[in-house]
């Protein structure tokens, strides 16, 4: 006889009652946000309950998200690597063991974090982890810790025993963007399908429209990822000129829809190449960008899409392809570099603060090349000295 409990629970079918203003794909993806993060909160062990409500009424959804798996990964550490617990599973942790961690305990878990393995029957996984993602770890770590000396659940604040992580400022960081003739090569290939493989050519010949929308959208607008896939057809206004996002923190954007490209782009996909409805799966009748599935494409088809194309522009492999983030970076370089204002750019990118903004203003790589194709030192190639 099978044992009823160790059976698999059939997936249960999301649906939505949507009485707000907001499209169902925007408000289903925000439930499977904020589901995700309860199941996630189940695992972990029950004095920690105050601090979910924390969570939930101090930090955006992805970054509640993103706390709480490296919460799960701490705790998981913690019962499989460690004798800091008794615990044979994370819901089980006492808060009395939490009280007898120390400040150089954490540590020792970060310097874990840098390099570490997971090994299966027949695999080795190696986990790599950037400056970046340590600080993000150990800010996660920090959050949690203050929170449980605040409430009295731990005796001591040990997070000013944490060693700093060395993280490059993003003035630090060069700005990766397409140059203008990378874009030209790239759109002549999603065009023309020159420079694709012979089975990349099968899938362009269906979506080449499709694909051309996508990153002339990416180029324009300066989109991020998620704006992108949150499109349908009637995010769009022909009669007014306009479409709206849904930016971070779920507030509205209406754009503009006076760009003739765009708009040559938009309705030759619409109207000569989207699936015909009787082809589009039930749920996803309004989604913008459909796969030839009939489904909406995920943010990671529309990641490897962009990664694909961008390596043409820039004759480089389809790994170190760009990532979606990388065209926003090449719209705002474009527009500033084309004379416009840095606070018109910051609005248009919903940059939080105009200092992001700057960065790209301050990586001008024409200027760049300006500046060193005019200093010769060879009198053959120096017009200024002749």
């Amino acid at each position: 006889m099978s044992n009823k409990s160790n059976e698999k629970k059939p997936k249960k079918t999301v649906k939505i009652n949507n009485r707000s203003d907001k499209p169902d794909n925007v408000v289903e993806k925000e439930f499977l946000i904020q589901k995700e993060c309860e199941d996630i909160e189940k695992t972990l062990p029950s004095f920690m309950r105050g601090f979910f409500a924390y969570m939930r009424s101090s930090l955006l959804p992805m970054s509640r998200l993103a706390y709480l798996h490296d919460i799960k990964f701490f705790c998981n550490y913690l019962v499989n690597h460690t004798d800091l617990t008794a615990a044979d599973n994370i819901k089980n942790i006492k808060a009395e063991e939490f009280d007898a961690i120390k400040g150089g305990d954490i540590n020792v878990f970060i310097d874990y974090c840098r390099n570490y393995n997971v090994e299966t029957e027949d695999t080795i996984q190696v986990y790599t982890n950037n400056n970046r993602t340590l600080s993000r770890k150990k800010s996660s770590i920090s959050v949690l810790f203050k929170y449980l000396y605040r409430e009295e659940i731990v005796s001591k604040n040990i997070t000013d025993q944490f060693d700093p992580i060395r993280v490059q400022s993003q003035s630090e960081h060069e700005i990766k963007a397409l140059q203008d003739d990378e874009v030209m090569i790239m759109l002549d290939a999603v065009s023309t399908g020159e420079h694709l493989t012979k089975k990349e050519r099968q899938f362009w010949e269906k979506t080449k429209k499709r694909d051309k929308l996508i990153l002339v959208l990416f180029l324009t607008y300066g989109l991020r990822l998620s704006e992108l896939h949150q499109l349908n057809v009637s995010s769009f206004n022909f009669p007014r000129g306009e479409f709206k996002i849904y930016r971070k923190r779920g507030k509205e954007s209406i754009m503009p829809l006076n760009n003739k490209t765009v708009l040559k782009a938009l309705h030759e996909y619409i109207d000569g190449e989207r699936l015909a409805e009787e082809k589009i799966q039930p749920g996803n009748e309004d989604a913008l960008f459909l796969s030839l599935q009939g489904k909406r494409m995920t943010e990671r088809q529309i990641r490897e899409l962009v990664k694909k194309y961008t390596s043409i522009g820039m004759s480089t492999s389809r790994k170190a392809g760009y990532s979606p983030h990388k065209l926003r970076a090449t719209a705002a370089t474009s527009l500033i570099g084309r004379g416009n204002s840095i606070f018109d750019v910051q609005e248009l990118l919903d940059h939080e603060n105009v200092s992001t903004t700057q960065l790209y203003a301050a990586h001008r790589l024409n200027t760049k090349r300006d500046l060193i194709g005019s200093f010769e030192w060879d009198d053959e190639f120096d017009d200024v000295r002749k």
